[in-house]
């Protein structure tokens, strides 16, 4: 028997928004300070993405384009993009098909996956599989979320923690022992009343009386998705370590969710890890929901080394959460 193909990652790339919405300016806009943001979610600035009748895909196909330049690769060898968002430009076409057709990827099929702030880790397994099949060569996951849409800039609970970007990587096999290795998911439906959107949907499609009652924005109990966060993220964290038999030490580093500071630093905690080994980017940009663990995967590529063990975690509304286990595949000092 031949050695088990895997999906190893071969490149990153990344669209920020230029637009920067600090502390000091939403305090302006809602009864918030700086210390208060600061002090509760770790966040000094978010981008927002401004322009009239642009979305979720102008930002992800930008992240593909800067992903093929940077690994010199052909869109057209492109086979498969899957696009993890809960921000879609448009209920249907899909947002990964509308990405795929801007960035050239003209021979991909392409489609969304809707799992909140998790969407990037259920993408990354998903795209991983078409790979260790032999079904596809080139994959692209894209996480891509303009969370400013669907924000309510009065309530001072959730507008602070959210910002928008794009970031992607290419999955290509391997049989060197890199790649995506394991992955652990898992979803719970009855998290639905903590964290949800009320209407846009076939329940309550948009009325004027969906409008005025501000229903298309954003609703939490942040308590709950606190503790829900940080028990399950930290959960699967450590199951895939036991799984492995990885210490702290053999992490080089933990690739969280960027929700709140505080739930990395309880899940870092809990796996035992310093801050040192956690990707850290939500000061910067803030929770990009689908798009926070590859802009750190982005942001921290010239420190990986082949052979890297990561631990990526997220938790997100549904609720939604899970683990994957990667073991770096390239030089990212050489990127």
């Amino acid at each position: 028997m031949g050695k088990k193909i895997t999906a190893a990652i071969t490149g990153v790339g990344e669209y920020i928004p230029d637009y920067v919405l600090t502390n000091d300016e939403l305090c302006h806009m809602v009864d918030t300070t700086n210390e208060w943001i600061m002090s509760h979610m770790g966040i000094r600035t978010r981008h927002i993405l401004k322009g009239e009748g642009v979305g979720t895909s102008y930002m992800g196909a930008r992240a593909i384009i800067n992903l093929l330049d940077r690994t010199g690769t052909d869109p057209m060898e492109v086979d498969q993009v899957i696009c993890a968002t809960i921000t879609p430009d448009m209920l249907f076409p899909s947002t990964g098909n509308l990405i795929a057709d801007q960035a050239g990827c003209k021979k991909a099929f392409a489609y969304d996956v809707s799992a909140a702030c998790s969407g990037f880790l259920f993408a990354l397994s998903t795209g991983a599989q078409f790979i260790e099949t032999g079904r596809c060569r080139k994959v692209v996951v894209v996480g891509a979320d303009k969370m400013s849409s669907i924000v309510d800039y009065t309530d001072r609970k959730t507008c602070p923690i959210f910002g928008d970007g794009a970031a992607a990587v290419l999955l290509e096999p391997t049989t060197d022992g890199t790649g995506v290795l394991d992955f652990d998911l898992h979803s719970d439906g009855s998290g639905e009343i903590h964290l949800f959107m009320k209407a846009g949907g076939s329940r309550y499609p948009a009325t004027k009386e969906t409008v005025e009652n501000n229903w298309h924005t954003i609703t939490q109990d942040g308590p709950a998705v606190f503790k829900a966060a940080v028990s399950n993220m930290a959960d699967v964290s450590v199951e895939m370590m036991r799984r492995h038999n990885l210490t702290a030490d053999d992490i080089r580093y933990f690739v969280p969710h960027q929700a709140n500071l505080r739930i990395i630093d309880a899940v870092a905690r809990r796996m035992g890890l310093t801050k040192e080994k956690c990707m850290i980017n939500i000061d910067r940009n803030g929770n990009t929901t689908a798009a926070t663990i590859p802009t750190c995967l982005f942001d921290y590529e010239k420190e990986l080394r082949p052979g890297d063990n990561l631990i990526l975690a997220s938790f997100g509304g549904g609720y939604t959460w899970g683990s994957v286990y990667v073991k770096w595949a390239y030089d990212g000092s050489k990127a």
